[in-house]
């Protein structure tokens, strides 16, 4: 995911979403970045602001100073009705985003004084954030004198006096009718630091609005945004209460039941056991969130002594009805929505509308096969080469002898040691272990189209693969994967599976050629495609499984550009997770781009490999192979 030539970093963005919802104590808040650090209720996301993208050397400390003022500050000290009564008032200015980004800076001026006091571990913190923001709008009132932009100089000017170590700060480039505003309203700025309540600052913002409305227009640039931000109608005071708000009854009608209507009668289960005749034994309660409003009283709370049985199992004589048996069917939408909660949770949510479609190849013609034989010879140095070295290891394995046994063979180099030290473990064995691989592995061929122009060398790639694993006798698939773009539509995203090897006959003596039949098609989901990968892995018995995809880049597809990286990435941790070890291999046709290399970092952490030139893709991807193979024996 790009913004300005940005990647996101994923292991940054998951430790940030975690201190979002440890602070906030609320497990289902999001955190994304955005323009502004603002609290967005309708989608129940925090968000830091764009302003840190490129600061690395304060960036991490100004996510986190964001963050907490939002969730320590903007959740439970800013007042909902002071908001919306600025904002109303607002409406009718002639400076409206002067009004808002001064709002913002004040307040959180405010919100800043109050963490500092409770978390006086944050006060490090600040300081940076402050000397950050000092020296940027330092630059910016240069910026602003330089192109007459009188209201943005000013806001400039506010800042600096506000955040100024010295309270006799003279800002002498500046105009003189620029001074004479600011020492105008410096008794009003001032009083930001007495404020103890939303209210306070609504107050000195509408003071400020009133003494400059006449002389400056609306500002040209914006630096800060609202803090909240909201679609939906308003209701409660707190921003934090107003997440947890609970909506009314869907309906708002009312049946025409009377009193005359109701009948008394009580509802109870007995037990000799439990029977209390000093006490009311009502059982059955409802809880309703849907329905019509009635005129029915309901108790409340359930009545009955400590210890009893509120459900009973109700116990008599069975017998064959007449009518016919529904006990084995379900009902649909239960069903419907219990697999779509289900696909969520195993596919993510940005997967929850993605299909799977298998496609399996076509027989291999004359021409594949004659073209499957060329490219054997080619790779044929670089096989043997693999397969040597593999079996050395294995033969190495079988015969290495294990000494300083209890039991076996007596070794007679532990001879001295038995007689001086005493020494019983003077024993070896050589155990004939197997000379075969524990290990599955899977192949994933990233086939968008912009794989067009290195599908040749992937293909030989995959050629190696599966020659090598087959003279192992290394169960293995490969499988090619898409998503068709044009047949997309928001309740379905079809994704093809072209299982060109399957484990069922990868080992057998005539399957190979199929790999050529894999091509170049349109967009990619591969957080989607390694879940559904993982979970075949997972069926199979074998020790070490292994997880490669060949890619050359970001994922694309319908509503999964931004969140693809994200999602792919938190794939391959839950595969990790599960113990499967997943590497990534970055296919490019010429110099890897910084940002290139860094999206696969962020995906797959260090375990990746990036192939600048196509033509050393077989030779590195041995490589790979040689490593994991060995790692397994």
């Amino acid at each position: 995911m790009k913004f300005n030539d940005k990647v996101v970093d994923t292991q940054q963005l998951a430790n940030l979403r975690d201190f979002v919802n440890v602070l906030a104590k609320e497990a289902d808040l999001e955190f994304d970045y955005h323009f502004g650090a603002t609290v967005h209720i309708d989608d129940r996301q925090i968000t830091a602001s764009h302003f840190w993208d490129h600061r690395f050397n304060v960036q991490q400390t100004g996510y986190k100073t964001d963050i907490l003022l939002r969730v320590l500050g903007t959740l439970h000290e800013t007042s909902v009705s002071e908001f919306l009564r600025l904002k109303k008032q607002t409406n009718h200015s002639q400076m409206p985003y002067f009004i808002e980004q001064l709002f913002t800076l004040l307040e959180d001026i405010r919100l800043e004084r109050l963490i500092r006091r409770r978390r006086p571990g944050t006060k490090s913190w600040f300081d940076i954030r402050r000397k950050a923001y000092h020296h940027y709008f330092e630059t910016q009132r240069q910026t602003a004198m330089t192109r007459s932009y009188k209201t943005d100089e000013l806001f400039c000017l506010i800042y600096l006096t506000l955040t100024s170590e010295s309270p006799f700060e003279a800002f002498r480039s500046s105009k003189s009718t620029q001074n004479r505003t600011i020492q105008g309203i410096k008794p009003l700025l001032q009083r930001v630091y007495e404020a103890k309540s939303t209210r306070d600052i609504v107050r000195i913002v509408l003071e400020i609005q009133d003494a400059l409305e006449e002389d400056y227009s609306d500002m040209i640039n914006r630096y800060f945004v609202y803090p909240i931000q909201h679609q939906s109608e308003l209701q409660e005071e707190r921003v934090i209460e107003e997440l947890k708000r609970v909506d009314p009854l869907n309906n708002d009608d009312e049946d025409d039941t009377t009193s005359d209507d109701v009948i008394n009668e009580r509802f109870q289960t007995w037990h000799q056991e439990n029977e209390n005749d000093d006490e009311n034994q009502t059982f059955m309660q409802f809880e309703l969130d849907q329905g019509t409003k009635t005129t029915m009283i309901g108790d409340g709370a359930r009545q009955t002594e400590e210890g009893d049985q509120a459900m009973a199992s109700v116990q008599g004589m069975s017998a064959q009805t007449d009518q016919n048996e529904y006990e084995h069917l379900e009902d649909l939408d239960e069903k419907k929505s219990e697999q779509e909660a289900g696909d969520e949770q195993n596919y993510g949510k940005e997967n929850a509308n993605a299909v799977v479609y298998d496609r399996y190849p076509e027989k291999p013609s004359e021409s594949d096969i004659d073209s499957y034989r060329d490219l054997l010879r080619t790779i044929d140095p670089l096989r043997r080469q693999l397969s040597q070295t593999i079996f050395k290891a294995l033969d190495q394995k079988q015969n290495a002898e294990r000494s300083h046994l209890l039991t076996g063979r007596l070794d007679k180099k532990q001879l001295l040691p038995l007689s001086i030290e005493n020494e019983s473990r003077v024993f070896y064995k050589n155990d004939l272990e197997s000379d075969e691989i524990d290990a599955v592995f899977t192949l994933l061929i990233d086939c968008s189209a912009s794989m067009f122009n290195k599908m040749e060398e992937t293909k030989t790639a995959a050629i190696l693969f599966h020659e090598v694993l087959k003279e192992l006798k290394i169960p293995h698939n490969v499988i090619g994967f898409w998503e068709d773009g044009f047949a997309t539509k928001e309740n379905e995203q079809p994704n093809y599976f072209h299982r060109v090897m399957t484990f069922d006959n990868a080992l057998q003596p005539n399957v190979g050629p199929e790999l050529l039949q894999l091509d170049a098609e349109e967009d990619n989901r591969d957080g989607f495609t390694i879940r559904v990968a993982t979970e075949e892995l997972l069926e199979r018995t074998e020790k070490d499984q292994f997880l490669l995809v060949f890619s050359d880049g970001e994922p694309s597809a319908f509503n999964y550009s931004e969140n693809g990286i994200i999602d792919t990435n938190e794939a391959v941790i839950e595969a990790r997770k599960k113990g499967i070890e997943v590497v990534g291999i970055f296919l490019s046709d010429g110099e890897i781009a910084e940002h290139e290399a860094m999206l696969m970092r962020n995906i797959y952490g260090r375990e990746h490999m990036l192939v600048p030139d196509l033509s050393e893709l077989p030779g590195s991807f041995s490589g790979i192979l040689k490593r994991l193979l060995l790692k397994s024996i």
